[in-house]
Formats: structure tokens, sequence, C-alpha cells
């Protein structure tokens, strides 16, 4: 069974769920390639510009938008800022 999961681009503000399966996935829009976000990742709405600057620094920092493991006996999910005021606080990535 192939899993899909999000890919995301920043720049244009659009997410994708494709399979997982290791191949370079391009923008629709600006044919880019995408950058991975992970399995539990929720775009904001496009004209939410302070929301796509928090998900373009969890991104950046190398973090991933992953939760509950596809089997069930995973780990706890982590919370990942949403905003730029959460952004200055530091949320912490657990």
């Amino acid at each position: 069974m192939t899993y899909k999961v999000h890919y995301v681009c920043v720049p244009c503000r659009q997410s994708h769920k494709l399979p997982w399966d290791g191949a370079e996935h391009l923008c629709t829009r600006c044919r880019t390639p995408m950058t991975y976000a992970g399995h539990d990742f929720a775009a904001p709405r496009r004209r939410r510009s302070g929301e796509w600057a928090a998900v373009a620094a969890v991104l950046a920092a190398g973090l991933r938008y992953e939760g509950f493991e596809t089997c069930g006996c995973g780990r706890d999910p982590k919370p990942r800022p949403r905003t730029r005021a959460q952004l200055r606080r530091g949320l912490p990535a657990r």
C-alpha cells in the first residue's frame, strides 16, 4: 500500500497530498520542487500570510508535521507554531 503525505510549495502557498514514493514532486504553479511536510500537515488558507510564514519557518528548521504512527502504536502528536506570535514566543516543538 502506498501512503500519501503532504508536500508544500511555500512561495505559492499551496499543498498537495501525493504518494510517498521518493520521487521529486513539482509544484503545479511554479514547477519548483515541493517540500515534504509530513503526514499531519494542515495547510492554512492562502491569504493568511502570518500562518504561511510560520509554516516556512518550521520547514526551514528541518521539522515536519508528524503525529501518530499509521499503525496506531506510535508517539504523541507534536505541536507546531501556527502564527508569527507563536514563533516569537518560541513554541516548543517536542
